[in-house]
């Protein structure tokens, strides 16, 4: 933003013509009572005039209104009336008296201007001050930050603002920018201090230059153009929006730090958890394999061909268990570990639930599952391998852990497409519904069975990556629903 223009010859003469209308109004009173008043009043009317004046008006103008009030009383109402002279000591010493009264009064009530309109912008300087830092706190990153403390300094001063900050030593933004600016600023950040007009540093620019932060800890730099070197009490506004500023960009990279460090150490936890699962749960099934592969190659032709085919299925449950274990553990640990997220594309879910049923199918449980799928169900946009996983982590549940039937059901809600699998088996104890979904949990009806404690885990995760929820809750007459949600969005066009 340009700097101010300067006051057009108009707007510089409006305080003068001001008093000398309220000159001229107290004359025209007092010819008006002039027969009905004495002098003494006549002389009140015009320090009120004074007073009016030295309210509306800067002090030099006041002083003058002072001095024309006397005047205009002397020469109009003082006898011998229209001329300067003074025919009565009486009527001197009144005049002298108004004249010091009048100064008195002017000084007095510019001294009151001055304090109000010094207070008026206190006060406004501190609702800019408070405005930023609500801004701040509700900027999500630095970019608005920034631009919160830009509009903020603009609003300030009407002036020419830039904000930079310093990224691993180098100016961001610097494209444009004078080598001699990007002098200035670089200057304010090493030194972390305000340099420009009246501070004693870098006298010869006309700008003020502050850092955002105290020494060790400055992040950039703000620039002010043109910067008068008398504003004192501006640097000193510009010095505190700039540590406001500073305070709200340490506490978002403090934020994103922290967000860092908490991220890196669950990526450690899962990894701890991981070994842990690999050193344990992959250890009974790694060995029935070796066991029954050894049992095989050195026994096998003392062994029945009944044993035989037993040692086979066992070889081959138990290559499935760890297949879906670590399965399961990669995607959780892909998934929750980093910024990877999965590939959305549009997906019908009438055709993801068709493969899972097709896969599950030749499977013990398979007969057991019934599926009621809605027709013209909406597309959603998803990963169908990560979905597919889900559905089959759930289903593979309720086949462990009931014996009934199993209900693989999907709808359009008005909160979005619902999919569950409810089943008839023991279902959760109340004490382990909190941490159901936690990775390597294993609830007091899943201790008995297989399962390394991953499925449900995974498919929370699969959920939230796809903006859906997944939730529990038990069915009326014994039992457990899983309900997973997805949200509808504005479908394709045809053809898309």
């Amino acid at each position: 933003m340009a700097p101010l223009p300067s006051p057009t010859p108009a707007v510089r003469w409006r305080p003068a013509a001001t008093a000398g209308l309220l000159i001229a109004a107290a004359s025209g009173v007092s010819a008006v009572l002039d027969r009905h008043v004495s002098l003494a009043s006549q002389a009140m009317l015009y320090l009120i005039a004074v007073v009016i004046a030295a309210y509306v008006c800067d002090r030099l103008t006041a002083i003058g209104s002072a001095v024309a009030a006397v005047t205009a009383l002397n020469f109009f109402f003082v006898p011998p009336r229209y001329t300067l002279a003074v025919e009565h000591r009486e009527h001197l010493i009144t005049l002298a008296t108004m004249l010091g009264v009048a100064l008195l009064v002017s000084w007095l009530s510019g001294r009151v201007r001055s304090e109000s309109q010094s207070a008026a912008a206190s006060e406004r300087r501190a609702r800019q001050l408070s405005t930023l830092a609500a801004e701040l706190l509700d900027a999500a990153d630095e970019a608005q930050a920034v631009a919160a403390g830009e509009r903020a300094l603009r609003s300030a001063f009407e002036r020419t603002v830039l904000v930079t900050l310093d990224e691993q030593g180098a100016m961001h933004p610097a494209d444009g920018l004078a080598p001699a600016v990007l002098q200035s600023l670089r200057c304010a950040i090493d030194e972390a201090a305000v340099i420009g007009p009246g501070t004693g540093r870098w006298p010869g620019i006309d700008a003020w230059v502050l850092p955002l932060g105290s020494r060790g800890h400055v992040i950039g730099a703000v620039r002010i153009e043109p910067a008068p070197a008398a504003d004192q009490l501006g640097r000193e506004h510009a010095a505190a929006l700039a540590s406001v500023l500073a305070q709200g960009l340490w506490r978002l990279r403090s934020a994103r730090a922290s967000l860092q460090a908490e991220a890196a150490l669950q990526r450690q936890r899962l990894q701890s958890t991981f070994l842990a699962a690999v050193s344990h749960d992959l250890r009974t099934p790694l060995a029935a394999i070796v066991a029954a592969a050894s049992a095989l190659r050195e026994q096998r032709g003392r062994l029945p061909a009944a044993e035989q085919e037993r040692m086979l299925e066992s070889i081959g449950n138990q290559a499935r268990y760890l297949s879906g274990i670590t399965e399961n553990t990669l995607q959780l640990v892909r998934l929750a570990s980093g910024p990877l997220a999965p590939r959305l594309e549009w997906q019908s879910l009438e055709e993801i639930v068709g493969s899972v049923l097709g896969r599950l199918r030749h499977q013990p449980c398979g007969a057991r599952i019934e599926a009621r799928v809605e027709t013209a169900l909406p597309l959603v946009r998803g990963d169908a391998t990560l979905l597919a996983q889900l559905l089959t982590n759930l289903l593979d549940n309720a086949c462990k852990y009931s014996a009934g039937a199993i209900l693989l059901s999907a709808c359009r809600k008005p909160d979005g497409v619902v999919v569950s699998v409810a089943d008839r088996g023991p279902g959760v104890a109340p004490a382990d519904e909190v941490r159901l979904f936690e990775p390597y949990f294993r609830g007091e009806a899943k201790a008995a069975g297989e399962g390394a404690g991953l499925g449900l885990a995974l498919c929370r995760a699969i959920a939230t990556a796809h903006g859906g929820t997944l939730a529990f809750a038990r069915r009326r007459h014994g039992g457990s629903r899983f309900i997973l949600t997805l949200p509808i969005e504005p479908q394709p066009e045809a053809g898309a």
